[in-house]
């Protein structure tokens, strides 16, 4: 349910704001593998689930620009 929510708000937002939240979700993933690369991860799921939030934005950018 959490995923169509977020989903549902990436649709609200333009080209511009989406490009920007791309750009944070990536520096965030960056710094979750950097944290588990030297054990001080302590969810790994989250890895998983801000790839699969990479990917929505993405797939939303590539709708709007289609």
């Amino acid at each position: 349910m959490k995923a169509a929510k977020f989903t549902e708000d990436l649709r609200k937002l333009s080209a511009d704001e989406l490009n920007a939240k791309l750009k944070e979700l990536k520096e965030e993933l960056f710094n979750l593998r950097f944290q588990h690369a030297i054990n001080q991860l302590d969810n790994p799921q989250k890895i998983v689930e801000v790839k699969k939030n990479i990917a929505r934005v993405m797939t939303v950018l590539s709708e709007k620009n289609a």
